[in-house]
């Protein structure tokens, strides 16, 4: 289906979401660290018309994962839901202020190889065009249409010998974007196409353990 950046487009992806059904938190993700992230869906360009999200490189100077792609989030707070958690994170990062009346739902948590559970907060955002960005946090954000991520080719999995699971990865704007991120990604793609496909069993690459 197309995407493009309006309300009809925004119901849609609405329903899809509230229709998902979360797979309940087990023992093991109660004693992670609870983190959030948001797949916030902006307008990919005013020429365009088309419904994209936001992805961000990680500035270089972080103590972990500098440099690599990512959707912006980050750590709950002492009492924040992740729903709180990655709007005040949007804010932080890249200077975009929404509310609760622009999350459309959230998606499967995501346990990390580095000791987080990551909940995925669908949004959606009007008026993002003026960005501002934590250049402490943050080096660049993408804005990458909907249509992109949902070519049959985008998705590959691969094995690491450090794991029998599956690796996830995702080729996106010419780079390769590896889990957390593309399993993320990758399960909003099937949420999209009326699929609940789960990908919290789906392994990170090496370099990502850390």
């Amino acid at each position: 289906m197309p995407y493009p950046f309006n309300q009809a487009c925004r119901t849609e992806i609405a329903d899809r979401v509230a229709a998902f059904r979360r797979l309940p938190k087990d023992a093991a993700g109660q004693a992670l660290k609870q983190a959030a992230v948001a797949i916030v869906l902006v307008e990919a360009g005013e020429a365009s018309g088309e419904t994209a999200f936001l992805l961000t490189r990680r500035a270089t100077g972080l103590r972990s994962h500098g440099g690599q792609w990512a959707l912006p989030g980050g750590r709950c707070d002492a009492g924040e839901t992740p729903a709180e958690a990655a709007l005040r994170e949007l804010d932080e990062e890249i200077g975009l202020k929404l509310g609760a009346a622009d999350v459309l739902g959230v998606l499967d948590d995501y346990p990390t190889r580095s000791g987080y559970l990551v909940t995925p907060v669908v949004a959606w955002a009007v008026g993002s065009a003026a960005l501002r960005l934590n250049r402490e946090e943050v080096s660049s954000v993408h804005r990458i249409p909907l249509a992109e991520i949902m070519r049959p080719d985008v998705v590959d999995f691969t094995t690491i010998p450090e794991s029998r699971r599956q690796v996830v990865r995702m080729a996106i704007s010419g780079d390769i974007i590896h889990a957390p991120t593309a399993a993320l990604i990758y399960q909003f793609r099937e949420v999209l196409a009326g699929r609940a496909t789960r990908v919290n069993d789906l392994e990170q690459p090496l370099f990502a353990w850390r």
